[in-house]
């Protein structure tokens, strides 16, 4: 007989902290019924009562609103919580990231360059066949 008191004690603890702990880490906006506060109490002065009453009726709802294993539109979170991404025309950070002077620094860059290619080109195209390659000099970027 004591042995099922002990078993019933350690039970009513582990259903006491699971309680306890599930009741802490919800949500304030989310706590049906009572205030937080309310069920600490609840849950820690009625050892039986007090996390069965917080499971069945100050406990938020799922997260799916359902039955696990069930497929909700918006993967279960409300409108206002949902996570968004924003495209890089809305990102402030984005558009604040682009500047019109390293774009025309960039452009000016690339036409050095494109001159480059057409003047090596070029002294490929009139060096005649069988030349040794001359060395060239190395602009500067």
């Amino acid at each position: 007989m004591a042995r099922l008191y002990v078993l019933v004690f350690i039970a009513l603890i582990v259903l006491g902290a699971i309680a306890l702990i599930s009741c802490l880490s919800a949500d304030d906006a989310d706590i049906r019924a009572l205030p937080r506060i309310a069920w600490v109490l609840v849950i820690l002065f009625f050892p039986l009562v007090g996390p069965i009453a917080w499971f069945l009726a100050g406990r938020p709802a799922t997260a799916t609103g359902g039955t696990p294993g069930t497929w909700r539109m918006g993967g279960g979170f409300p409108e206002h919580r949902r996570p968004r991404t924003l495209a890089p025309d809305d990102d402030p950070e984005f558009l604040g990231s682009l500047n019109p002077e390293k774009s025309t620094q960039d452009h000016e860059l690339f036409e050095r360059w494109e001159e480059d290619l057409r003047r090596r080109e070029g002294e490929l195209r009139r060096r005649e066949p069988g030349d040794p390659p001359r060395e060239e000099q190395q602009p500067e970027a």
